[in-house]
């Protein structure tokens, strides 16, 4: 138990990098996957807002701009975890992480991108880009609460 209590930090912080670097690859290359995704879903359902290129190559919410804060995420979460002087880095990277994969999750329940995300060729991947984006969801929360005396010191909370 002592050793979770040391070190299960790292397990989190491997989690939550493994996806998001895990992904840089199809958000870097423009893989059928992404583009269907954010060009093929996302950004047809934005511009039914009025929101057209949102999240097209060059848009505000676009596959390399949500890459990018991932990669960001994933540097700051392992800088952070490798050194007790640096738990501040830690913070901002699972806030960061946090927000990102907030973004994922609310895109994924709550437009035509769908829980499981069915691809041009009709097959469906389960659920399984949700489902790890939950785990990340729930990882960088509990990294935030593991590291709340930091971020309460910064909010003046002690």
């Amino acid at each position: 138990m002592a050793w979770l209590k040391r070190n299960g930090h790292w397990l989190l912080t491997i989690y939550i990098a493994f996806v998001f670097i895990q992904s840089l690859f199809f958000k870097f290359t423009g893989s059928p996957e992404t583009v269907y995704i954010f060009e093929g879903k996302l950004d047809p359902w934005a511009a039914t807002l009025g929101f057209p290129g949102l999240f097209a190559p060059g848009g505000v919410f676009s596959a390399k701009v949500v890459g990018t804060m991932e990669l960001i995420a994933s540097i700051l979460l392992l800088a952070g975890a490798s050194s007790a002087q640096r738990r501040g880095v830690q913070v901002l990277g699972s806030a960061l992480g946090l927000g990102v994969i907030s973004g994922a999750i609310f895109f994924h329940l709550f437009t035509p991108l769908g829980v499981a995300v069915i691809n041009t060729d009709g097959s469906s991947d389960g659920g399984q880009l949700f489902a790890l984006a939950c785990g990340v969801w729930l990882s960088c929360a509990a990294l935030l609460w593991i590291r709340k005396p930091i971020w309460l010191e910064w909010l003046g909370f002690r």
